[in-house]
């Protein structure tokens, strides 16, 4: 019998413990290899790490309502997604969801109760809890038999009027949200008023002046005066047209309703009978005394009285039928002037705020708050020609829809005031001189102190720099890049060499280097722009550019019946717009010998010149050209370097490198070009179908290296180019005929193709429907890219992952062996195996999962650099991984990040500075000879990932330390590698949703949170991680949402969120006087308690509504227990207040026992006076 081992059960158990912590795919070491983490202490673990969203930004997309609290002075929107945004003071904002993401169809505050009642498109009514820095839920009350349609909630009261569908008006205890027995039926409220349903009730409000009456409107132009008491109607009102609004004068003698046909009707509130005055603001009146025709609904009325001066009249809607083309308007009427505001979007909303929260008192409306489709307006009534507030909260981030965007943390501290003093020249005049009215609640204890800038990239080509500071957002600087070009003026006046249709300045990727300031973009048109910071504004007479002729193409050669790799043709020129072009291409005219485009860019350079101001302007502009009417592609990829003063960028024909000190091109080759012999791959004919280009000129794809190195040095060194070559002369009879055929099939279809692809590859047409499948395994023969792959791939270097199209129905045509340009990165690194010292280098990452290493051999410093020329060689490294490559970086044998090399910034428009700056520059050395003694030691780590795994490299020897593979089912839309608490990480973000960071170098798996599926491309284009665990994307249109994967930030979240309530008294009551008082005036208060309580109301039909508890009384208990030394400090100063508040008290209940002592005196004097006198003398 065996022996029982309980040793080897233990030692079982713990492999099979270790084996599912690292997952089926876990970390692995090459054999031989010392393990790296001998030498670096990794301190990040997976305690270090949770996710959690933080603040959201920006517009709140498609609102559909409003609400403020002139107490607190906060204001509440509601989207159709069932979102809340809440606005205090500049700084102060919250962002809440309903767990229904029904669409908000009315909003009501408790005013200065630090509590909002929301009403659903769902028939659901939810009370929130204010009081908390995250609001929740206290109670639902949903409504199962009935539709809501309008809901009022008087001042100082807790009795809702909820207003329905059939006509019925319910009655809601906002205290513990449930339905009183008091119900208003339709039909015993308009009795025999009316033969047919009135419709559903469209408004409800209690006359300021008598809380026992209320006015009931209903839609087809019915109203009623409902005496709560008595339970029945007082007065009935009839007009022909249907209602929108109501609003009351402050008398309560008074109402105006807003109707269907654009006019205004005004109501006395005893004399039912017909209106006491109807106007149509916009009709044109006749002359005969006949009706003023019909104009749009006034879909809303505010009336608003004054102490002195007249009344305001605010409406929404009502123009003429005839005003063509006129943008929706706010009328404001105060006394005989009638002011039309135009407004750039279509009114959701709007309210007017006032002095006083009490509707019995003159109001004194003092701004109008408008809520448009996509923006925010605040009107100031109290200055002629009613100017707009300048608008302080971030809402005009899709002012163009974003297309990209980049996040900054732990920026040198310098950067955010440098940006922010250009961007203070830019603001706009003629705002109004007041401050923002809405500043209510209070800023919170931040304790993060470490810079942060946002990038946004828009469609109109413009980019934006925020200020992301403490989780707050507040716009610096903006640019516009479309300046460097020539607009046309209509759509006639359009280059015929637009590739796409509209947007054609969007911004597709942003590179920017902080610490140095410069900034290059790549546009959707192929064009590319090399920014430099300045504060000095400066006039460019002639815009430097550089004409790339980018061509890439594999034909479908008669290969001989053997097992050999097809014959490969490439066609790769490059022109210098200083320089004469390449000679196999002498033409430099827009149109080639068969009529088709060649030779020129998509955009027109501005001829005139430009006047740049303070901040970013442009240095050099890169187009690539149309090549024998194929037009450029897009570009996948892009670098800079401000130390080596150059620039990369790639897209699936191959990669092209800029000197931009020099403005000469230094790099133009097909991707295929760069492995020369090394080609891992054997490339698949391209279909017939889609032979639509000719080639400009062929080279062996097994030709030497020794050639490429001829095809990497600098235009300004001589040597000629790699279409130069003398097979070009040299070809067979048979390779003509197929360029022939090639390009008649190309002059028919590929003018309306490239414009079609080039929409559907448009960066701000959002493709939501993806098709998220299992990746295909069959790489035999080369791995394929679909044509689904080609139309979603230009969006950005960001979105090539989706561009494995996972969809086995596409067919085999249109496989494409095409391998474009993913991942760039400058380093100062080990490029071979035998070096042993760094050197700059580029790292190069493809569609197929290769990294290829080229060398750059920089001149010295000073003057040399402005002459001699850049040498640019590959180095033969090649690296491989499965999926396309996302991101590289470099680790020191410490485990720290090794960042670019760059220079300091300084400012380029002094001529001193100029000339200090160049012989600052870094002296670079050519190359260095190992020495034989020299002993060869691992002191870098490159980290490399893909959309499927990730490796750590280690240098020069070039072997795999650590291998993880991320996802088998999904794949990475984003990686990044960044820093969090001193130590470094790589974070990732899978299309399935799943966000996952893994430490360096040893990628131990860290977090892995299912958090967000992707069901937009918008998510993906914009995803980005940065340092200090944050992180961000674009959750709509108008939106931009942060998040933490950092636990000290969620730790600390609960400090840095504003508060939205502060204690604020509310303000006295107006004073009735004394004849009022006497007489019976002022208003009538009533105890709606005593109407609507169970004991005299009853209890409301269960089946009507079903009460449902919320979990803000959890949340708020969590709250209050999170944060000790915040609270501490908020009850010392409300100690202080309290104290305050106890000494005021005081000194006014002596100012009272005062003030009764002398009405005392005087009444006894009185009474002395007139108790001798008989009646008739009084």
């Amino acid at each position: 019998m065996k022996k029982f081992n309980i040793r080897k059960v233990l030692d079982g158990l713990t492999a099979a413990a270790a084996a599912s912590a690292s997952s089926s795919s876990s970390s692995s070491q090459q054999p031989g290899q010392r393990p790296a983490d001998s030498d670096i202490v990794e301190s990040l673990c997976s305690e270090h790490f949770q996710l959690c969203k933080t603040v959201r930004h920006g517009f709140p997309y498609q609102p559909s309502a409003m609400a403020f609290d002139p107490v607190q002075k906060i204001l509440a929107i509601g989207t159709q997604s069932g979102s809340l945004r809440l606005f205090g003071r500049p700084g102060v904002e919250c962002y809440c969801q309903h767990d229904s993401f029904a669409g908000v169809i009315q909003l009501q505050f408790l005013i200065n109760e630090g509590a909002l009642v929301s009403a659903l498109a769902d028939d659901t009514l939810h009370l929130w809890n204010l009081r908390q820095k995250r609001p929740a839920i206290l109670h639902s009350l949903k409504f199962n038999k009935e539709r809501i349609t309008f809901c009022h909630l008087p001042f100082q009261s807790k009795w809702l009027y909820v207003g329905t569908e059939r006509g019925n008006v319910h009655i809601v205890n906002v205290e513990s949200f449930t339905l009183s027995g008091y119900v208003i039926m339709w039909n015993k409220a308009i009795e025999l008023s009316s033969k047919s349903h009135p419709g559903l009730i469209v408004h409800i409000s209690d006359n300021p002046m008598d809380e026992g009456k209320l006015l009931i409107g209903f839609e087809s132009g019915t109203l009623v005066l409902w005496d709560l008491k008595s339970k029945k109607g007082e007065y009935r009102y009839s007009y022909d047209e249907a209602i929108h609004s109501v609003a009351w004068h402050h008398e309560g003698k008074q109402f105006v309703c807003s109707h269907s046909d654009g006019s205004l009707t005004v109501w006395n509130v005893r004399s039912p009978i017909k209106p006491a005055q109807i106007i149509t603001p916009h009709a044109k009146q006749p002359k005969d005394g006949k009706k003023p025709e019909s104009c749009k609904p006034i879909l809303k009325v505010e009336y608003r009285t004054c102490k002195s001066g007249d009344p305001f009249i605010i409406f929404s809607g009502g123009l003429s039928y005839d005003t063509v083309g006129r943008r929706p308007c706010l009328t404001v009427m105060h006394g005989k002037s009638t002011a039309v505001l135009e407004m750039d979007y279509p009114i959701v909303d709007f309210l007017t705020l006032c002095e006083t929260p009490y509707a019995s008192d003159f109001q004194d409306p003092f701004a109008v708050v408008v809520l448009l489709e996509k923006d925010l307006v605040v009107v100031d009534l109290g200055q002629n020609g009613y100017p707009i507030f300048e608008n302080p909260y971030p809402l005009d981030i899709h002012e163009s829809p974003v297309t990209c965007c980049e996040y900054f943390a732990d920026c040198p501290v310098d950067l955010i005031p440098a940006l922010y003093y250009v961007g203070a020249k830019q603001k706009r005049q003629g705002y109004s001189k007041k401050e923002w009215p809405i500043n209510g609640g209070n800023w919170g204890l931040g304790t993060q102190s470490y810079p942060e800038i946002i990038i946004t990239g828009h469609a109109d080509g413009s980019l934006k720099f925020w200020d992301a500071s403490a989780i707050t957002l507040q716009v610096l600087y903006k640019m516009k890049t479309s300046k460097v070009f020539e607009k046309s003026r209509n759509k006639e006046e359009k280059p015929f060499t637009d590739i796409v249709d509209e947007d054609p300045y969007a911004i597709q990727i942003i590179s920017w280097c902080p610490e140095s300031r410069m900034l290059c973009v790549a546009g959707v048109s192929a064009h590319v722009i090399v920014y430099k910071f300045s504060k000095q504004e400066v006039t460019t007479e002639v815009i430097q550019m550089l004409e790339i002729r980018l061509h890439y193409e594999i034909n479908d050669l008669e290969s001989p019946e053997t097992d050999q790799t097809p014959t490969v043709g490439i066609s790769c020129q490059g022109s210098n717009s200083q320089t004469a072009n390449s000679q196999s291409h002498p033409s430099t005219s827009s149109t080639s010998s068969d009529g088709l485009r060649d030779n020129v860019p998509c955009l027109k350079i501005r001829s005139t010149p430009l006047k740049q101001a303070a901040g970013y302007q442009a240095e050099v502009v890169i187009q690539l050209v149309w090549v024998n009417g194929e037009p450029p592609q897009q570009i996948t990829s892009l670098a800079v370097n401000s130390s080596y003063g150059l620039l990369v960028f790639g897209n699936c024909n191959g990669i092209a490198m800029v000197d931009y000190i020099q403005k000469t091109i230094l790099l133009n080759l097909g991707t295929i070009e760069l492995y020369g012999s090394n080609d891992p791959y054997q490339r698949q004919p391209k279909s017939p179908r889609k032979a639509r280009q000719a080639s400009g000129g062929l080279c062996d794809i097994n030709e030497s290296s020794t050639v490429l190195d001829d095809h990497c040095k600098s235009p300004t060194s001589g040597s000629a180019s790699s279409c130069n070559s003398e097979d070009d002369q040299k070809l067979p009879n048979f390779i003509e005929k197929v360029k022939i055929k090639s390009r008649k099939l190309s002059k028919i279809v590929v003018s309306d193709i490239a414009k079609m692809s080039r929409k559907l590859s448009l960066p701000t047409e959002l493709k939501p429907d993806l098709e998220l499948g299992v990746e295909s395994k069959n790489r035999a023969q080369g791995i394929n890219h679909h044509l689904e792959k080609r139309q979603l791939k230009n969006h950005d270097v960001k979105d090539n992952s989706f561009s494995r199209s996972r969809s086995s129905s596409v067919t085999s045509i249109d496989k494409e062996s095409r391998e474009a340009i993913t991942a760039l990165h400058f380093s100062e690194t080990y490029t071979r195996k035998a070096d042993t010292c760094t050197s700059p280098c580029l790292w190069v990452g493809t569609t197929l999962g290769t990294v290829l290493v080229i060398v750059l051999n920089l001149p010295p410093g000073g003057e040399q650099r402005l002459t001699q020329p850049v040498i640019v060689s590959p180095s033969g490294t090649i690296l491989r991984l499965k999926g396309a490559m996302l991101r590289m970086a470099f680790l020191d044998t410490t485990g720290s990040l090794i960042h670019p090399a760059h220079d300091p910034w300084k400012e380029p428009n002094i001529q001193e500075e100029k000339d200090e700056k160049d012989k600052c520059r870094k002296l670079r050395p050519v190359s260095v000879s190992p020495s034989s003694s020299q002993e060869i030691s691992e002191t870098q780590y490159a980290v490399i990932c893909s959309e499927k795994q990730a490796k750590v490299i280690s240098l020069p020897s070039q072997n795999c330390v650590y291998k993880h593979n991320i996802t088998e089912t999904s794949f990475v839309l984003r990686a990044d590698i960044v820093g969090l608490n001193g130590s470094t990480c790589l974070a990732c973000f899978c299309a399935n949703g799943h966000i996952m960071t893994f430490s360096l170098p040893s990628l131990r798996p860290l977090l892995d949170v299912n958090y967000l599926p992707l069901t937009d491309m918008r998510i993906a284009r914009t995803f980005c991680f940065t340092n200090n665990g944050q992180a961000l994307y674009l959750v709509s249109p108008t939106e931009i949402q942060r998040i933490t994967y950092s636990q000290g930030t969620c730790e600390n979240l609960q400090e840095m969120l504003g508060e939205l309530f502060t204690p604020v008294e509310t303000p006295d009551a107006p004073n009735r006087g004394f004849f009022k008082g006497l007489f019976g005036g002022g208003a009538q208060s009533l105890d709606r308690e005593e109407l609507f309580g169970e004991s005299v109301a009853g209890k409301a039909s269960r089946s009507l509504a079903q009460h449902i508890p919320g979990t803000g009384g959890i949340e708020g208990v969590k709250g209050a227990a999170s944060g000790v030394a915040g609270e501490l400090a908020r009850a010392r100063i409300a100690l202080d207040e309290r104290g305050q508040k106890l000494s005021e008290l005081e000194e006014r209940t002596a100012a009272m026992l005062y003030s009764a002592d002398n009405f005392s005196k005087h009444a006894h004097e009185m009474m002395l006076k007139c108790k001798d006198k008989k009646w008739y003398q009084f």
